[in-house]
């Protein structure tokens, strides 16, 4: 993962305020060529609630059960899931028609799971360990700013 994107998120967050999320999430968009889309999500009960995000367009998932989907079985399990081909994982929840691969991080604080890191690729098989070790350490770090209901649509 690029040093400069590492660097601009560890400012940010050094920075605190009132839109870390999305000023994450932009930072992981603008230095990350494979990432089209992201969006962080909110535990809100049994549902993941989309907070901030960046793309060429919104998502009609703004409301996800825990367990449905990618999304929700990371939630379920607190494990990453990586999707090198979404068109042949049954369990992905179509967004985009041009979305070919997915990773999605569980945010954990204070022994739960808080929230997610939900980034599709246009390009199949996009995400690899190096994605996975850099994302998962931003979920650590962003895991205090994901409290229930703080920045949810």
């Amino acid at each position: 993962m690029s040093a400069k994107v590492a660097e601009r998120v560890d400012r940010v967050l050094q920075g605190g305020g009132e839109d870390v999320l999305q000023e994450v999430v932009d930072a992981l968009h603008d230095g990350c060529e494979d990432y089209s889309w992201i969006g962080i999500y909110l535990v809100e009960g049994d549902e993941l609630v989309l907070g901030a995000w960046q793309g060429p367009e919104a998502t009609e998932h703004v409301r996800i059960p825990v367990g449905e989907g990618v999304c929700g079985a990371a939630a379920a399990s607190g494990e990453t899931e990586i999707v090198d081909d979404v068109n042949a994982d049954p369990r992905y929840l179509a967004c985009f028609p041009s979305t070919r691969s997915e990773i999605v991080v569980p945010i954990a604080h204070e022994g739960g799971v808080v929230g997610e890191i939900d980034i599709d690729s246009d390009r199949p098989a996009a995400f690899d360990d190096g994605d996975r070790t850099f994302l998962e350490r931003i979920a650590l770090q962003i895991a205090p700013y994901c409290r229930s209901g703080a920045g949810l649509l």
